[in-house]
């Protein structure tokens, strides 16, 4: 506690010296926070175009190379400083002269700190040590930073800092610009694919009279106008396929869902997810497609097929992806013998062995869906497709023909978690109702996920929708696995956090 107190005012101290500087700046008429500088140059290419330059080169580049950004290491030698300068693409190497900028300009440049974004003019060179610098003939204050950047930041222990102060965790820690610049590449690509499959981009209610399209707990709001009460989705699917019914095959939505629901390093109760529909077509379709889409998205982030994840390496290359039946992962993979997951009885005692809650009068699809996640899914490392869910726990699939209790459904997992859910969608309205009226019968009997009833989605179906498969695949999830981070709140640019602490 007494540690805290003293760092904090130690804080207060240094907020209190960069104010006074700043008071000096604007009594010596130096603006704090002008907005008339322009730059013609970004760091990345100069970098790149005078990487191997010769003096006589950098000389022909001019004198009047103009850039800005924010100071990020200054070292001051009297009447020389340098200090590296960090702009949205790269940081680079910036010198200030006294004998250059004259001793005015050079005794303002010293009022300025770490943090404080400028913009400079001037020309290259390199040092005796050969990186390359400018040289700047005019140094321009654009914004003064109040407070210090933290020291040895990649050392914090408290890596939450870094999620709730996530505007300074991309000033100093290139890694977290780097997620994001590659979840700006998963995602433009994810767009292209499907562009280039005739799918068409679409956008959906984010506030839904009846949750569905998921079994999951949503949040509530009120509209006041309309004085009724919204739910945040939880998933855009009942919309998606109310469109394959007005006409439309092929059609997507990157979306925003919100989920009532825990959070861990796979969970966030806001979440984007991808999902597409496409008529006249089955999940078989949809493997050879997920398959194709996966690859092309680690192509263009990695430059390969088989990337690496935590210690893995993950073969994404199509034709590599293994596929299973449900009963056949609990088995092969679980261990689980048939004689146990297929005992209501047997399988209850091992849940309950295993550490897993048995809500009473639970079916015994649920508790297989329990089994297959305390002993299937945290090993299935490299790309499974696990098809032929029980019909039971699959309220929005089409039952498979030959044997109605499971359906063409699939999920995808990878590296111990679920990346996609997909399946042949049900079309029978008969069929879709009576699915709906059993979820109602659960969530009455207290279960706070199951699927409420959805009459308009019902009259939709009545007028008609074609065959059709559809999915859904969870973008952070994926930016996860191509970046090789371990916590989906290295993806997400401000997860949900408790509030901070008063004390």
């Amino acid at each position: 506690m007494l540690q805290s107190l003293a760092a904090r005012d130690e804080l207060n101290q240094v907020i209190k010296n960069r104010v006074e500087k700043a008071c000096t700046l604007l009594d010596s008429g130096v603006a704090l926070f002008p907005n008339d500088f322009r730059k013609n140059a970004e760091v990345e290419d100069i970098l790149g175009e005078h990487a191997e330059s010769p003096d006589e080169k950098l000389q022909e580049a001019g004198e009047d190379i103009a850039i800005a950004g924010r100071i990020v290491s200054l070292r001051s030698f009297g009447k020389l400083a340098f200090f590296h300068l960090q702009d949205a693409t790269g940081r680079m190497q910036v010198s200030a002269q006294r004998d250059v900028l004259g001793t005015d300009a050079y005794q303002k440049f010293k009022k300025l700190d770490i943090g404080d974004i400028v913009g400079v003019v001037g020309s290259l060179f390199r040092t005796k040590t050969g990186e390359l610098t400018l040289n700047v003939s005019s140094v321009t204050l654009l914004t003064k930073s109040m407070r210090p950047l933290p020291e040895k930041y990649h050392g914090l222990k408290d890596v939450e800092l870094r999620y709730r102060q996530r505007y300074v965790d991309l000033i100093v820690n290139p890694r977290a610009k780097e997620i994001f610049r590659a979840r700006r590449t998963i995602v433009r690509e994810i767009r292209d694919f499907l562009d280039e499959r005739e799918f068409m981009e679409v956008e959906t209610p984010m506030m839904q009279p009846v949750p569905g399209g998921a079994t999951a707990k949503p949040f509530t709001t009120h509209h006041n106008a309309l004085d009724m009460q919204l739910y945040m989705r939880i998933a855009p699917e009942l919309y998606l396929k109310r469109l394959l019914v007005g006409g439309f095959e092929r059609v997507y939505e990157i979306n925003r869902n919100f989920r009532n629901e825990g959070i861990s390093t796979q969970h966030n109760p806001e979440f984007t997810m991808l999902e597409f529909y496409w008529a006249y077509a089955d999940y078989h379709d949809l493997m050879d497609l997920t398959e194709e889409m996966f690859a092309r998205v680690a192509k263009a982030v990695t430059g390969d097929t088989k990337i690496p994840y935590q210690g893995e390496t993950i073969d994404l290359t199509p034709g590599a992806w293994i596929r299973l039946t449900f009963h056949e992962s609990l088995e092969q993979v679980g261990g689980l013998s048939p004689e146990i997951f297929n005992n209501y009885d047997k399988l209850r005692t091992f849940i309950r062995e295993n550490g897993e809650k048995v809500i009473e009068g639970e079916k015994l699809a649920k508790l297989q869906a329990k089994a297959f996640d305390l002993v299937v899914e945290p090993k299935l490392i490299q790309p499974h497709f696990i098809h032929g869910y029980p019909t039971d726990i699959s309220p929005l699939s089409r039952r498979n023909e030959t044997n109605p209790e499971i359906t063409d459904r699939f999920e995808l997992f990878i590296a111990g978690r679920e990346m996609a859910n997909a399946f042949s969608e049900l079309n029978d309205p008969v069929d879709q109702r009576m699915r709906f009226e059993e979820q109602v019968r659960e969530k009455e009997a207290g279960d706070e996920e199951a699927h409420g009833m959805d009459e308009d989605y019902l009259r939709a179906l009545e007028y008609g929708m074609p065959p059709a498969a559809g999915e859904g695949v969870g973008i952070d999830r994926l930016v996860m696995l191509m970046t090789d981070s371990a916590s989906i709140r290295e993806v997400i640019l401000f997860p949900l956090l408790r509030p901070e602490s008063e004390s």
